[in-house]
C-alpha cells in the first residue's frame, strides 16, 4: 500500500519536485493500478487517493485564500469566487456556475466609526474604546480590514446606567430580576461572549427591556491556561474582539425576503419589517477596554444596513447512474478578515476535495449519483448565501438531495475530532474513521476512530465516540431543518475538560490568519487532511455506494433515547402532569412503532436482491426519504422555517441542538408560566404533534403495498 501512496503523489500536480517526464512515465502503470484498486477496494479509494498529496495541496491553498481579507459583499471575495470556478473547472467539474443573490447585509460606516465612551456628569467623554484592533506582524499594510462591530446592529447613540448581565442568557437574565430585583429597562447591558450565540444575548436583552447591549470576550473564556496571547501563542490578545451577526432569523435566510431566494424579481420588505433585526444598538469590544467601563457610558453606533450582491459558486459531477440524486458538499468563504480558522481551513478542504474528485474522473472514475460542491457566501451574515440557494431549489432538492455534507472551520482545536450529524449517518462516519489513520504524534498507526474514542472526553461507559446533535450557526441549518436532508458536519476540536473556553480564542477576531493555523493549530496540516478524509469520505460513500449508507436502527436507537430524556424533563413536574393528565405513551408508542418498522426495513436489507435496480431503487428512495418525513410544513410554534420535528437549534442558543424541541420549549421555564393550563395544553399539543410524525414516518419503512 505504501508504493500505492507514493504513485499517487508522484503523479500529484502539487508535487512540483518531480519531473513531467517521471509523471506521465507513471501515469500509465498509476491507471492500471487505479482499475485494481477501484475494483478490489473501491469503498476505501477516495482515503487512499487524498492520503498522501492532501497535506502538500492543502497548505500553499489554505494560504493562498488567507492572504487577504475577504468579507460578503466585498470585491476580494468576488474575486476569490471567480479564482474557485476558475480552478474548479481546471480540476475537471463537468459544470461550474456563479449564482447571484441580492441580500441585506451590514457594514460600519467609515465616515462615522463605531465606539463606546464613558460619560461625567456633564456627559462628556472622558475614555473612548479602541476604533480597530493592533494589527498583527505582516499585516499592517492590508487595507480594507473591518473594525469589530456587531452586523445589523441598530443604530443609535443611546445613553445610561451600565448593568453586568454574565452571558446574557436567559437564565442570568432571570436571576438579576427574580433573585437580585434588579431592572434592567432602560439601562445598557454588558455581557461576555460565550454558552450562547450572541443574536440569543441581544434578543434576550432586548426582551428584558435594555437600550443597548456591549458584548466582550472575558479571558475566563476565551483564554487557555498557560498560553501567550497571539503571536506568542493563540491566545486572543486584549485589544482582539469577536465580530458577528447579531440576527434571530430562525432560518429565514435574508431578512428581506424569507422564504423565498433573493432574486431580483422577488418582493422584499421594508427595513422595518425586516426579519430579525435588532431594534437596539450592538457592539463588540476587547477585554482590554473593557475593563475600563464604569457606571455610566454612551453607545455610539452608526452601522448601516444595505442591500448587496453575493455570489455562490457550485459545481458538479453528473452521477453516471442516478444523475438525479444529488449528494452536498458545502462550506461557505467569506470571512470577517483573514478568516484562517473560520471558514478557510473548511474551504480549503473542499478545494482540495474538488481536485481529488477530479483526478478520479480524469482516471475514468465517475459516481453513481450525482455530486454538488458549494462554496458558499454571506454565512456570517446569517446563512445567507446557502439559505438562498436551497430556498432557489427547495422543490428540486425535496425532490432529489440524499444529503448534505458542511463543510465549515476544519479545525477549531487541537485534541480530537468532533462529529454532529443525523442519526441515520452515524454507523457511516464510525466505519469512515476506522479507516483513517490518527494525526496525532505518538499514534502512528493508530486508527482515527480509536484516537477518537480515547480521547472523546464524553464517552465514559459508551462503546463508540459520542456524535452531537446538529444545531445550526452553519450552512447545513436549511437542509436539515427546513428541507429534512440527511446532514453531517465534521472538524477537529478541543478538549472539552481540559479546554473549558466557549471558542478557539482567536474567533472571528483579526488575528485569525494563515499564521495561527501553520505555527499553533496544525503545523503539518495532519489534522486538515484527516478532517479531509472524513468530510471526502463521507460524500463518496454516500454518491456511490450501491444502497445508501444510510442506518435506520441508529434513528430508532437516538429516538428512544431522545423521547425518554424529554418525558424524564417533563417528570420534574409530577404534580402538574397529573393535574393537567399529561401523558408521555403515545410517543413511546410511536417510537416502538419505529423501532419494529426499522427493524423490518434493515432485515429486508440484508435479503434484497441486488441485481434488481428496481428494488434498490425503492429501498433506496425510502432511505433517502426518510429524514424528510420528520418534516412539519407549519414548523415549530413562532418558528416556521425550523420544520424538522426531532432536531432543531434551541429557542435559547442557536448554537445547540434540543431533540424534540416542540415539546422542549413548551417546557422551558414552564413552572413561571402566568397560565399554567395553557402552558401544559401546549405541553400535550407538542407531544401529540411528536407522536404523530415518528408514526407517520414509520409507516414509510414498511414495504410498497
Amino acid at each position: 500500500m505504501y508504493v500505492v501512496k507514493r504513485l499517487f503523489r508522484l503523479m500529484d500536480p502539487c508535487c512540483v519536485h518531480v519531473n513531467s517526464r517521471l509523471q506521465q512515465q507513471l501515469c500509465m502503470h498509476i491507471s492500471l493500478l487505479f482499475i485494481f484498486l477501484f475494483m478490489f477496494s473501491k469503498k476505501n479509494i477516495f482515503i487512499q487517493v487524498t492520503a498522501s498529496p492532501v497535506t502538500d495541496c492543502l497548505h500553499p491553498l489554505h494560504r493562498k485564500f488567507t492572504r487577504l481579507p475577504h468579507l460578503a459583499g466585498t470585491e476580494q471575495n468576488l474575486r476569490y469566487a471567480e479564482q474557485i470556478r476558475k480552478e474548479w473547472l481546471e480540476f475537471g467539474l463537468d459544470s461550474v456556475e456563479m449564482v447571484p443573490y441580492d441580500v441585506l447585509l451590514s457594514y460600519p460606516n467609515k465616515s462615522q466609526p463605531n465606539y463606546i465612551s464613558i460619560v461625567d456628569q456633564l456627559g462628556s467623554e472622558v475614555f473612548n474604546t479602541s476604533l480597530a484592533e493592533p494589527v498583527p506582524a505582516g499585516y499592517e499594510d492590508v487595507s480594507n480590514i473591518v473594525p469589530p462591530y456587531s452586523a445589523f446592529s441598530a443604530k443609535g447613540q443611546p445613553e445610561g446606567d451600565l448593568v453586568y448581565v454574565n452571558y446574557g442568557r436567559t437564565e442570568d437574565f432571570f436571576q438579576l430580576e427574580r433573585e437580585m430585583g434588579i431592572n434592567v429597562t432602560g439601562k445598557i447591558v454588558i455581557v461576555r461572549y460565550g454558552k450562547i450565540f450572541r443574536g440569543n444575548k441581544v434578543k434576550n436583552a432586548m426582551l428584558a427591556g435594555a437600550k443597548g447591549i456591549i458584548m466582550f470576550s472575558d479571558p475566563a473564556d476565551y483564554w487557555a491556561a498557560g498560553v501567550q496571547p497571539y503571536p506568542d501563542g493563540w491566545n486572543l490578545p486584549g485589544g482582539g474582539a469577536q465580530r458577528g451577526n447579531v440576527l434571530n432569523l430562525n432560518g429565514a435566510g435574508d431578512p428581506l425576503t424569507p422564504g423565498y431566494p433573493a432574486k431580483e424579481y422577488t418582493y422584499r420588505f421594508s427595513l422595518e419589517d425586516a426579519v430579525g433585526l435588532p431594534k437596539i444598538p450592538v457592539h463588540p469590544i476587547g477585554f482590554h477596554d473593557a475593563i475600563h467601563l464604569l457606571k455610566k457610558v454612551r453607545m455610539n453606533i452608526h452601522t448601516n444596513n444595505q442591500l448587496t450582491r453575493i455570489y455562490n459558486v457550485i459545481g458538479r459531477i453528473r452521477g453516471a447512474l442516478e444523475p438525479d440524486r444529488y449528494v452536498i458538499l458545502g462550506g461557505h468563504r467569506d470571512a470577517w478578515v483573514f478568516g484562517g480558522i473560520d471558514p478557510m481551513s473548511g474551504a480549503a478542504v473542499v478545494h482540495e476535495t474538488v481536485r481529488s474528485a477530479g483526478r478520479l474522473l480524469s482516471k475514468g472514475w465517475r459516481p453513481r449519483r450525482t455530486l454538488i460542491f458549494a462554496s458558499w457566501d454571506a454565512e456570517e451574515f446569517g446563512l445567507q448565501g446557502s439559505t438562498e440557494w436551497a430556498e432557489d431549489n427547495a422543490k428540486l432538492l425535496q425532490e432529489r438531495a440524499v444529503a448534505y455534507i458542511n463543510a465549515d472551520s476544519a479545525i477549531e482545536g487541537m485534541y480530537t475530532l468532533r462529529v454532529d450529524c443525523t442519526p441515520s449517518l452515524h454507523t457511516l462516519v464510525y466505519d469512515i474513521t476506522k479507516q483513517v489513520t490518527s494525526p496525532e504524534e505518538g499514534e502512528e498507526g493508530v486508527s482515527l476512530y480509536d484516537s477518537w474514542h480515547k480521547r472523546d472526553n464524553w464517552t465514559n461507559d459508551r462503546d463508540a465516540p459520542r456524535i452531537n446533535k446538529l444545531g445550526s450557526g452553519s450552512d447545513f441549518e436549511a437542509y436539515f431543518i427546513r428541507l429534512g436532508i440527511a446532514a453531517g458536519r465534521a472538524r477537529y476540536t478541543k478538549n472539552k475538560i481540559t479546554e473549558r473556553y466557549s471558542s478557539y480564542p482567536v474567533y472571528h477576531s483579526v488575528y485569525e490568519t494563515f499564521e495561527i493555523v501553520e505555527r499553533f493549530y496544525d503545523p503539518s496540516f495532519k489534522r486538515l487532511r484527516a478532517v479531509a478524509q472524513v468530510r471526502g469520505g463521507l460524500i463518496f460513500q454516500l454518491a456511490d455506494s450501491l444502497l445508501l449508507p444510510l442506518d435506520v436502527n441508529q434513528y430508532a436507537d437516538s429516538l428512544r433515547k431522545y423521547a425518554k430524556s424529554i418525558a424524564q424533563l417533563a417528570q420534574r413536574h409530577p404534580e402538574q402532569m397529573k393535574m393537567y393528565e399529561v401523558s408521555f405513551d403515545s410517543l413511546f408508542s410511536a417510537v416502538e412503532n419505529f423501532t419494529i418498522a426499522a427493524r423490518d426495513f434493515h432485515e429486508r436489507l440484508q435479503t434484497l436482491n441486488r441485481e434488481d435496480p428496481l428494488q434498490v431503487r425503492v429501498m433506496n428512495d425510502q432511505l433517502m426519504y426518510l429524514e424528510r418525513a420528520f418534516i412539519d410544513p407549519l414548523g415549530l410554534p413562532g418558528r416556521p422555517f425550523y420544520r424538522h420535528v426531532i432536531f432543531a437549534p434551541s429557542s435559547h442558543n442557536k448554537y445547540a441542538g434540543e431533540s424534540f424541541p416542540g415539546i422542549y420549549d413548551a417546557l422551558f421555564d414552564i413552572e413561571n408560566s402566568a397560565d399554567p393550563e395553557k402552558a401544559w395544553e401546549e405541553v400535550k399539543r407538542q407531544i401529540s404533534i411528536a407522536a404523530f410524525t415518528v408514526h407517520s414516518t414509520a409507516m414509510t419503512l414498511t414495504p410498497p403495498a
